[in-house]
């Protein structure tokens, strides 16, 4: 049912309210509780047309439940992340004119002659 309260529930506590208040005043006080959730009805609806009001109709139209942090797994999320990061890796290597070329220069290497010692950096140790 509502807030958790199962039909068992709400007999014993139709009971209790039958008990504490009396029959003579349970009327009274269901009216209140009538005119209560009628009100409550009312404001939600006014809520949601102030809500359409200001944001617009895109908010009728929004999809809550792809908003809904339980549906989201890490798991997943990380293994649909590596596959597409793989799956770009197989289609660059099929096809490797889509890959910009770039020049690269070569970094210029300075070798020591064969009699000559390595240098030692002062500073480094």
């Amino acid at each position: 049912m509502f807030l958790g309260i199962n039909g068992s529930e709400l007999v014993v506590l139709a009971i209790l309210a039958v008990v504490i208040l009396g029959p003579e005043k349970l009327p009274e006080y269901a009216a209140q509780l009538a005119r209560l959730v009628k009100e409550l009805r009312r404001m939600a609806t006014g809520a949601k047309e102030q809500l359409r009001d200001e944001v617009g109709d895109e908010i009728v139209d929004m999809d809550w439940r792809k908003l809904d942090p339980r549906q989201y797994d890490p798991r997943k999320i990380i293994k649909e992340a590596l596959l597409d990061d793989f799956q770009e890796a197989v289609d660059l290597a099929k096809e490797p004119s889509a890959v910009q070329q770039r020049s690269i220069s070569p970094v210029p290497v300075n070798r020591l002659a064969a009699d000559e010692p390595a240098p030692f950096d002062y500073e480094a140790t």
